[in-house]
């Protein structure tokens, strides 16, 4: 279904609720800009102390206007807001634009309000953008109530949360020159409209390549997810989420009543659905920008021209942090250069010219060509001082700079291969470079800045490529047996028993270790007679101690009846001391696990994105250095494979000083297991497999524990 959201950010009619001729007020600076951009439409100022504000007829109230206006700005304050949806609604119009504060961001009773409005204007059919807002812009239909000077059509679409923000890019894009905009919003509380809602429009709004987003807190961020998923794969997203830290959360959570979630979490579960994330403000437009002008790469493989060793070496080493790779160039490229430049020249990549192209700049377009060509090359990247050749070495020489920018340029259009440029001289804006950029390619004064937009462009393309590959897995058959072990553990208000959780498990094709249930002694010769001189495992069983450890509700390498009946004895003595009111349903033996490599696979319902899956390695990587990854459920085995290889411990898995690599395939089929099982089986409000031992042959899962939602779905 299209989006609501056309019916009134694109109007041809806005009413301006609180219009002023004071210049201090919010209701002057709206006509202000609409009059002052010429914007075409028809604007409605509601006073009613004036019969006419700028020139244009006043109206007394939104009921009296003689037609209904596609959108509504309301500059009055909060107490009003509820009444003058209603005449909104009476009037026909579709959506306001809420500027009033004071309201959940700042305490209950604004809380309060705020629902009242949400009320007002669901009952009256009216979309709201806000509270709360600093408001919209969409230039292309030069509607800019927010009175920007000097901001630009373009397409790139911008959501902030920060009002400062957006005027920290359209001060940033008025310094390049060349970076338009499309649309603008300022979410605000998102009362109504949310993240979500403005993705899909951006995704349908014809003017905007690339949808770009300021983010302290999502509300609904599996409705954004679930957009997102399908929005870029037709169109670049960008998002810089805030609170990465402790420090910045608490700022957000002040700031909006925005919801901060966990920050690493929030970042893996955008990237898994094509989002490029950036991590620092000054990377959001330049990262748009070259998004927006060449989408995607085919892979990450760079090849790097450089007129200098020094950039050609920070190039390498930005390219090796970003994830992506310098290319291995073919032996017909070694030669084609070789042909061209100085033999002092470096032909292994990073190519250094060595003062080839002093006298001849014009050589660094042969060479591109040359590079773009290669089958093992993805991403052509120019450094240096292309620009500049005709100021720093000789005037004459910037016709030849002009014709060699003339040349990459039509090289661009023959190649589907991203062809980046950065310059020593991109600053001052010389000719050649300004040709470039005019025709559409990315010019940047930062190699790290150009290096962000590679890794977006690889990763974007890597999306795209796993989405068209993507498998379509049926739905589990539910085990009715693993059913009524939910509805027992509900019925006793309680999680599913570590036996439970792990037949559930077994049921399902885990690969889970045989273990017994001992209720009674006189069922100690049964694991004697099932596991023989076997080590074994030992653990309570009780739906009241969770840390079975900390109770002394663990024994392990116990072998023999005899030494099992002393340590069930030990278990028990132990368990009631620590919880003398204890129910304990018996304890649990197991074969002890071999070694291995430990893994954790946990599981937890977040109340912002819902079933999200974890995995890392066990012990002190998840306990101090949290080396773990995240990802929405349901997964693809693209995404499971990508949490693998996502952990910064993960040479550990590949075989580390001498120990065998695991099974990865193993643990990708193990991922894919819980996420199937957990899509299931919405009775699972937590899981956590910890241990999982991982070995170069497979798996076993040691613990298991599921917690259990007790409410109905």
């Amino acid at each position: 279904m299209k989006s609501s959201l056309h019916d009134f950010l694109a109007p041809d009619s806005i009413a301006i609720v609180g219009a002023s001729a004071d210049p201090t007020k919010r209701g002057y600076k709206a006509m202000i800009g609409l009059l002052n951009d010429g914007y075409q439409g028809t604007i409605y100022p509601i006073n009613p102390k004036a019969d006419e504000i700028l020139g244009a007829k006043a109206y007394s109230s939104v009921t009296a206007l003689p037609v209904a206006a596609d959108m509504a700005l309301i500059c009055t304050p909060a107490k009003t807001i509820p009444a003058l949806l209603q005449q909104c609604g009476e009037n026909g119009i579709k959506g306001a634009i809420i500027l009033a504060s004071g309201f959940g961001e700042v305490d209950e009773a604004g809380a309060q309000l705020e629902q009242q409005v949400l009320d007002a204007a669901q009952q009256a059919g009216v979309r709201i953008v806000g509270p709360n807002t600093s408001g919209i812009f969409n230039l292309h239909k030069k509607v800019n109530l927010l009175a920007l000077d000097n901001v630009n059509p373009g397409d790139i679409g911008i959501i902030s949360q920060s009002g400062n923000m957006l005027l920290s890019l359209a001060l940033e894009a008025q310094h390049n020159g060349h970076i338009g905009f499309s649309t603008y919003a300022g979410p605000g509380n998102q009362t109504d409209v949310d993240f979500a809602d403005y993705l899909q429009y951006l995704g349908e709004e014809e003017n905007t390549k690339v949808a770009t987003f300021y983010v302290e807190g999502f509300k609904d961020g599996r409705a954004f997810l679930d957009v997102a998923q399908e929005t870029s794969k037709e169109k670049p997203v960008v998002v810089y989420k805030s609170g990465s830290t402790e420090a910045g959360q608490k700022a957000a959570s002040s700031h909006t009543g925005a919801l901060a979630g966990s920050y690493q979490m929030t970042v893996d579960l955008l990237r898994q659905v094509g989002v490029n994330v950036v991590e620092h403000s000054d990377e959001i437009l330049p990262v748009a920008e070259g998004l927006g002008l060449l989408q995607k790469a085919s892979g990450k493989r760079v090849a790097v021209l450089a007129d200098g060793g020094g950039q050609a070496t920070i190039a390498s080493d930005r390219l090796s942090e970003a994830g992506l790779e310098l290319a291995e160039l073919s032996e017909g490229t070694h030669s084609a250069l070789r042909d061209i430049l100085f033999p002092q020249a470096s032909l292994v990549n990073p190519i250094d010219v060595a003062g080839s192209t002093d006298a001849n700049p014009g050589l660094l377009s042969d060479c591109m060509e040359i590079l773009a060509a290669d089958n093992n090359v993805d991403m052509v990247f120019l450094v240096g001082m292309f620009g500049g050749y005709g100021i720093r070495f000789a005037e004459e020489l910037k016709q030849e700079e002009l014709d060699c920018a003339d040349a990459i340029i039509e090289l661009s259009k023959r190649t589907s291969k991203p062809l980046i440029i950065d310059s020593l001289y991109a600053h001052i804006k010389p000719e050649p470079l300004q040709r470039l950029r005019e025709a559409g390619l990315p010019v940047y004064a930062s190699i790290e800045h150009a290096v962000k937009i590679m890794a977006a462009l690889g990763e974007r393309g890597a999306y795209i490529q796993s989405s068209q590959q993507a498998e379509n897995n049926a739905p589990l058959v539910i085990n009715e047996r693993c059913s009524a072990s939910f509805s027992k553990a509900r019925a006793e208000g309680r999680d599913l028993f570590e036996f439970e959780a792990k037949s559930l498990l077994r049921s399902y094709g885990v690969d889970v270790p045989l273990e017994l249930i001992v209720r009674d002694e006189s069922e100690l010769s049964g694991v004697i007679n099932e596991f023989g001189d076997t080590p074994l495992a030992m653990k309570v069983v009780s739906k009241d101690i969770l840390h079975k450890s900390d109770a002394g509700g663990v024994k392990l390498n116990v072998t023999g009846e005899a030494a099992l009946k002393v340590a069930r004895d030990d278990i028990l003595a132990s368990c009631i001391q620590y919880k003398e009111d204890a129910d304990i349903e018996g304890v649990l033996v197991t074969p002890m696990a071999r070694k291995g490599t430990e893994v954790i696979i946990g599981m937890s319902q977040d109340p912002i994105f819902g079933p999200v899956l974890m995995f890392g390695l066990g012990g002190i990587f998840v306990e101090i250095l949290k080396d773990v990854a995240f990802r929405a459920i349901p997964l693809s085995r693209h995404d499971a494979r990508l949490m693998i290889d996502q952990i910064k411990a993960r040479k550990i898995l590949e075989g580390a000083r001498g120990e065998a690599a695991v099974d990865k395939e193993a643990l990708v089929e193990l991922l894919m297991k819980v996420s199937e099982i957990v899509d299931a089986h919405p009775e699972i409000a937590e899981l956590d497999l910890n241990p999982v031992i991982a070995y170069d042959d497979g798996y076993a899962v040691v613990d298991a524990r599921v917690i259990v939602d007790q409410e109905e779905k």
